[in-house]
């Protein structure tokens, strides 16, 4: 069985969806949909998601499952291990996946992660230091990793 719930995030809506035992997607939406939000995976998820976007959480701790092919999961693993407030080329990934002519397929791998945000895949970026392509816009690209630099850095914003 699956659930699903909508989450309105600074980003825009996201789509959560879990199983019974896992989460198994984090996507973009263009507005929300039916909701089904009362089981406790899908509640942890939006209180956690709450605390990153508040600056206060730096990574999750949420049951995870995707499915794909036995590369695309050593990808998600590999985003996954990018800290907080830091970035990654392409390049630099295909190197600690082993084989740099893989680099279309890692970044075809990226682009099919379903767990945005959660497997941090935003994070990674051209080699010249330049955003590249985010299933969620280059615009979300963008707000993500400024989130994350103001508050891997200490600068707080102050409210009035």
């Amino acid at each position: 069985m699956h659930y699903t719930t909508y989450y309105s995030s600074p980003v825009g809506y996201l789509k959560l969806q879990c199983s019974d035992e896992h989460l198994t997607e984090l996507l973009f939406a263009d507005e929300p949909g039916a909701i089904n939000n009362s089981h406790p995976i899908l509640i942890k998820s939006i209180a956690q998601l709450n605390e990153y976007f508040d600056g206060k959480r730096k990574s999750f701790d949420l049951p995870l499952q995707q499915n794909g092919t036995e590369f695309q999961v050593k990808i998600w693993d590999l985003l996954s291990k990018i800290p907080y407030g830091k970035t990654i080329s392409y390049m630099n990934l295909t190197k600690q996946f082993g084989d740099v002519k893989a680099i279309r397929a890692v970044a075809a791998a990226n682009g099919k992660n379903k767990l945005a945000i959660i497997v941090p895949c935003h994070r990674v970026i051209g080699s010249n230091s330049k955003l590249t392509g985010y299933a969620g816009g280059l615009w979300r690209k963008q707000f993500l990793l400024s989130l994350e630099a103001k508050h891997h850095s200490g600068v707080q914003v102050l409210n009035f």
